[in-house]
Order: structure tokens, then C-alpha cells, then sequence
């Protein structure tokens, strides 16, 4: 944007001045309360309804590892703001106050540059990662199934797609595609060399975490485990990636070895480990084959 041009471009964004942006992401918060107050694609539908249930025509709910964000359309945004924040905190069982310093609220024009920029990968932490494109438009579908979009968004996101398009298109930002999966596994390659001869231990999911535990198994790495402070994600991914899934503190998981197979499988790939206030892991190998 020019300084000839932005005049013009402020009076379109003015044609939006309704949108309202709120949540926290990489830049606000830390991977602790993000991953806190994630919302797993199964529960997105529920979480829609009670948007809905405060008054809200329209919203888009969009969670990643990223970020956990509300965009909807709001004639008070003050009290829209108050309300959002207050129903995020109960999603993460948390006081409103503690989002307060680590969360943030865009409206308007303010609000629109900002979904345009999250859209093309421009706000991630990996700048150009393909897959935030495709987190908004599934969040986008998911809304409109739930009856939750509009006038007021729906053109703000076709808008978005069209921006990202561009950006993508005309300049070199997708030249190299690049994920935080695929810089970690680079990493990983440069501090280990072959992942074959490795045992790993994931800490934390989300979709960039899932995406990275099939990445690490796709390089080799056949010994991976996962913690996590909710049980059930942890074994969901397990299942999925055939990995060793490690229970929030005081859950036990569990393992595919019984018996002398226990044994012999925690000597070769190492025993439980379990410590206070922290994920009960069990390692065990990811392939049934490696039985005794």
C-alpha cells in the first residue's frame, strides 16, 4: 500500500467496519495456553452453537497451533469483546482476567488487514505455510454448515482467499513451501543425521504437532512418543500415527506389552518414566512387528 492509495483502501475497509477480531496467538501467549485453549475439530460444532447462544449471527472460529481465534460482526464491540473473552476463558477453564494482557481485539479496518494477513500466512510463525489457507477455509465451511454465516463475513473471507491468491501468485513467498513440521524435521536431519537410529518424544499436539509426529515417522523415525495433558488426544494420535501415546499426570496409558513383552520392550527402547506434574510416558515400539 502506497500513502497515494491508502485513502482508497481504508474507505473499502470502512465498508467493513462491523468485523470484530478476537483471540490470542503465537504472539501473545505462549504454547501452554494456546494448546489450553485449542478446540479440537469435533467439539467446533458445539463451540459454534454457544456463539451462537450469546446472539451471534455470524462467527467464524478458526483453531490452530497457532492460534484460537473468534471473528464475527458487532454493532457494540466493546461488550462483544467482554463476552468473547469471558466464554474463551471458560473453554480453557480460566479466569478471564489471565487472557486479558495475552489476548488481543481488532476491529474494522484494523480487523479485516488482519484476517487477510493470518489467511495469506502472513501473521504465522513460519511465514508462507501452505496450510493456514485451508485451516481458514474449513473453518469457513464449518460455519457455514452450523447456519453461522453472512452478509457481514462472507464476503470479508472470499475477499481474504483472493488477497492470499495474489500473494502467493505475485510475489516469491511460495517459491519454497515451508511448514514448522518441515523446518523441525530439517533441524532434527542436521543435529542427528538418519531419524532411524532415534527415539523421539513429542510434547504438546495441535495440528502443526500431528502434522510433524507423521512427518518424523515418514524420515524414519520408528520410536516416537507422545505427551500430552489430555489423555485422550494423546491416544487419538497414537492410534493414528501407530505411536506410543503418553497420559496427562496421573492417567496411566496404554501399552501394547504385557509380561515378558513389557519387559523386554522397555529394555530395548528404555522404562516408563513418570514425574510430578508431568506426562506419565510409556515407550513402547511403534510397530507391532518389533514384538518378541
Amino acid at each position: 500500500m502506497t500513502d497515494a492509495t491508502k485513502p482508497f483502501e481504508d474507505a473499502a475497509l470502512a465498508a467493513f467496519g462491523d468485523v470484530l477480531v478476537v483471540g490470542v496467538n503465537h504472539q501473545t501467549a505462549g504454547s501452554r495456553l494456546r494448546d489450553q485453549l485449542f478446540v479440537p475439530e469435533e467439539e467446533a460444532p458445539r463451540r459454534l452453537a454457544e456463539l451462537r447462544e450469546m446472539g451471534l449471527d455470524e462467527a467464524l472460529l478458526l483453531s490452530t497451533c497457532d492460534r484460537v481465534e473468534m471473528v464475527t460482526t458487532a454493532r457494540d464491540p466493546a461488550a462483544t469483546r467482554q463476552a468473547l473473552l469471558a466464554l474463551l476463558a471458560r473453554w480453557g477453564e480460566l479466569r478471564a482476567a489471565d487472557l486479558a494482557g495475552q489476548s488481543y481485539c481488532r476491529t474494522g479496518a484494523a480487523a479485516v488487514r488482519h484476517l487477510f494477513a493470518v489467511t495469506a500466512s502472513l501473521d504465522s510463525q513460519v511465514i508462507g505455510e501452505p496450510q493456514v489457507l485451508g485451516q481458514v477455509k474449513e473453518s469457513h465451511r464449518r460455519a457455514v454448515d452450523a447456519g453461522m454465516m453472512g452478509p457481514g463475513l462472507e464476503p470479508v473471507l472470499r475477499a481474504a482467499y483472493q488477497a492470499a491468491k495474489r500473494v502467493r501468485a505475485e510475489t516469491a513467498l511460495a517459491e519454497r513451501p515451508v511448514t514448522l513440521a518441515a523446518a523441525a524435521l530439517r533441524v532434527a536431519r542436521d543435529l542427528h543425521g538418519k531419524l532411524g537410529r532415534c527415539a523421539g518424544l513429542l510434547v504438546g499436539l495441535g495440528e502443526m504437532g500431528e502434522l510433524l509426529a507423521s512427518e518424523l515417522q515418514a524420515a524414519g523415525l520408528n520410536d516416537l512418543a507422545i505427551a500430552h495433558p489430555r489423555a485422550s488426544r494423546a491416544e487419538a494420535v497414537g492410534r493414528a500415527t501407530r505411536s506410543t501415546t503418553a497420559a496427562g499426570s496421573g492417567t496411566s496409558c496404554s501399552n501394547p506389552y504385557s509380561g515378558s513383552n513389557a519387559a523386554a520392550a522397555n529394555r530395548r527402547r528404555g522404562r516408563a518414566v513418570s514425574r510430578p506434574g508431568s506426562a506419565a510416558i510409556s515407550q513402547a515400539a511403534r510397530r507391532p512387528s518389533s514384538t518378541a
